[in-house]
């Protein structure tokens, strides 16, 4: 059942929410440790695990801590994607639907064949309409799928509650977010999912800052989130990895200053990830038009084998 409260309730909920619910978070998301035999992690998402910026925050920063650690990080969002498998009846102007993981797990699991895979969907899966319990079925029913798609291939998974809408844009919709969220942070208690919640610690930033300068925002158009926007999520999600001490850090430049390469690593990282991505997109295929085709798989690996060695040498000189 979603929530139809009356404003006074909103604004005590809201209260709760903002303040207490994300202590409680930051709190809980300090018990997941990768397992020593994952040796291949996928993310999975839409255009804004597509863009990239926070898997390679996180990735840098593991490896920075961890260099013995031999992982291989790989980022196949796709922009448009939902996994409730609606779309606006005029998406993209009518040029294309919004592309449904459905269409393409299976090529992506049978070629990836990942032991860890992190999920972010839900910023498109209410297709930025209000609260609607059809829709929010949707939802459920396609994170339930797709954890037993992940339980058959015998991975372990770990469920990323959904960035903000900015109220600002639209607070109906920030309000299906808020629900989507809530109902994912629940299966940590009813089903013991892996479940990180980035939503409400970024809700609450954004409300600190707004209230500082009312001007402020983490998405230009309420949804992409900018370099802080993305360092809040690899922020929450580092914590639930076990880096308490990234708790402490302002930005991130100041997460990888205390590493002599840091930002030299940050850098190749991003340049890895990005034309991995790209690869994997193009090899295991997808119906989202319009973005780079990427090069072939054996050529992106090659390149990424030789950013891979100079990422090593800067590692061991660290």
């Amino acid at each position: 059942m979603f929530y139809t409260k009356t404003p006074m309730m909103n604004r005590v909920a809201l209260v709760f929410l903002l303040f207490i619910i994300p202590s409680l978070s930051a709190f809980s998301q300090s018990e997941y440790a990768i397992p020593e035999d994952v040796r291949r992690i996928v993310f999975l998402g839409n255009s804004i695990t597509y863009s990239g910026q926070y898997i390679s925050y996180i990735e840098s920063y593991f490896r920075l801590k961890h260099p013995e650690r031999e992982i291989e990080w790989i980022n196949v969002g796709l922009p448009s994607e939902t996994v409730s498998g609606l779309s606006e009846d005029n998406h993209a102007g009518g040029a294309f639907p919004r592309p449904d993981l459905h269409e393409r797990l299976d090529r992506v699991f049978e070629q990836l064949k990942p032991d860890l895979v992190f999920v972010n969907y839900g910023m498109n899966d209410g297709i930025y309409l209000p609260l609607d319990e059809v829709r929010f079925q949707k939802y459920k029913d396609g994170i339930d799928w797709l954890d037993a798609k992940i339980s058959e291939i015998g991975a372990h998974a770990i469920f990323v509650t959904p960035p903000i809408f900015d109220p600002l844009k639209g607070a109906a919709y920030a309000n299906v977010l808020d629900n989507y969220s809530d109902w994912l942070v629940s299966r940590r208690y009813t089903d013991e999912w892996k479940v990180l919640d980035i939503h409400w610690p970024m809700r609450k930033y954004l409300e600190d800052q707004r209230g500082l300068d009312s001007a402020f925002y983490l998405a230009k158009d309420g949804v992409h989130p900018g370099e802080v926007g993305h360092w809040l999520m690899a922020k929450e999600i580092l914590l639930g990895l076990g880096e308490s001490e990234v708790k402490d850090f302002a930005d991130i430049h100041e997460a990888f200053a205390s590493f002599a390469n840091g930002e030299s690593i940050l850098s190749l990282i991003a340049m890895r990830q990005a034309i991995l991505r790209d690869a994997w997109l193009r090899s295991t295929g997808h119906l989202r038009p319009g973005l780079n085709e990427g090069i072939p798989l054996d050529e992106a690996q090659e390149k990424a084998k030789e950013i891979a060695e100079q990422i090593k040498v800067l590692l061991k000189s660290n």
